[in-house]
């Protein structure tokens, strides 16, 4: 399905410190283990594999389908002229004056999910005054890398240039989602027209370095060479330095059960020493994100899997949210 179904046995290694890009860690493990690693379902403890993925699935659903049925809603809004290139907003009750935007970009390994299953995360957000906005984009095999990335930029460019009244944007991206809200942080926005106040980004189970994908089950639909695998890369492809990054807050979390290959690419990412359950800044964080001014944070949940981790966000009393919540009411 595209979400994590490899095949292939074997254990991986822990969170030890990693090497630059962790080439000296991915590089050394067999196909067969590679296939473990970026197999999300086979780490979760409560189901097998193919389970945890429908009940992923139906989870979010019904959580976007109640979201829609209890929220004010604009659905299918054409960003352009491609078929996955449409949004939903999710309404505050009142928007007649300014407004926070919430940008969630699913995730499904770049090859399934959409918005459909995306609004689950909108009822604590509204509640508080927060416009929240599922990004569609054009998925595996029809979409490719490069049209992905640029699709979520526009969507963004899109929703700033059609809602005045946004005081701040907040992006959230879970698995692949995570790795195209990274890609959006690297956005040279001059090229599209808009200076979005990007006040934070919560990056949820993420990948940020593409290239061992290329060596994975996941790459069949996706067809990346190494050369699309690397400029699409966050770890490659910060910003420059821009004073607007000082305000921005970089959530990176991961969870419990996550792969190790998945908890090594977050730790990388963020680059600091892990607390379970604790929020901490991390003092010695990418070099390129430092020199960029980013500010970056790292959480890593206890007693969740890659689902779940971003399922319970339509909780309110979940710890992501409320950090979320919190990130949004400091601003």
């Amino acid at each position: 399905m595209g979400i994590g179904t490899g095949t292939g046995m074997g254990t991986g290694t822990g969170l030890g410190a990693a090497p630059s890009r962790g080439d000296g860690v991915w590089r050394a493990m067999s196909a067969e283990v590679l296939e473990e690693q970026y197999s999300p379902s086979r780490w979760s403890p409560r189901m097998g594999g193919d389970a945890v993925i429908q009940a992923h699935i139906d989870t979010m659903a019904a959580g976007t389908q109640q979201a829609r049925a209890g929220t004010q809603t604009s659905l299918h809004i054409p960003y352009g002229n491609g078929e996955g290139e449409k949004l939903d907003i999710y309404f505050p009750k009142d928007t007649s004056g300014t407004f926070p935007l919430f940008v969630y970009i699913h995730g499904g390994y770049w090859q399934c999910l959409s918005k459909e299953e995306s609004g689950f995360a909108a009822p604590p957000l509204v509640s508080q005054g927060v416009m929240v906005a599922a990004v569609g984009y054009d998925t595996a095999p029809k979409g490719h890398m490069d049209a992905m990335v640029l699709q979520v930029r526009r969507g963004l460019a899109f929703l700033l240039e059609r809602y005045g009244g946004i005081r701040g944007v907040y992006l959230c991206g879970h698995s692949a989602g995570a790795h195209l809200a990274a890609m959006v942080l690297s956005t040279d926005w001059t090229e599209y027209g808009v200076a979005p106040d990007i006040k934070g980004a919560v990056l949820v189970s993420g990948v940020y370095d593409l290239e061992p994908i290329l060596h994975t089950y996941v790459n069949d639909e996706l067809k990346m060479s190494r050369e699309v695998a690397q400029r699409n890369s966050p770890l490659l492809c910060v910003a420059p330095a821009a004073p607007a990054a000082a305000a921005c807050e970089v959530l990176v979390a991961v969870a419990q059960h996550d792969s190790p290959e998945f908890r090594r690419q977050s730790q990388e990412y963020g680059q600091t020493g892990w607390r379970s359950g604790s929020l901490l800044p991390a003092p010695h964080s990418l070099q390129a994100l430092r020199a960029a001014g980013w500010s970056v944070s790292l959480l890593d949940l206890a007693g969740v899997d890659h689902f779940d981790i971003i399922e319970k966000l339509s909780e309110e009393s979940y710890v992501l949210t409320q950090v979320i919540l919190n990130m949004i009411s400091r601003a």
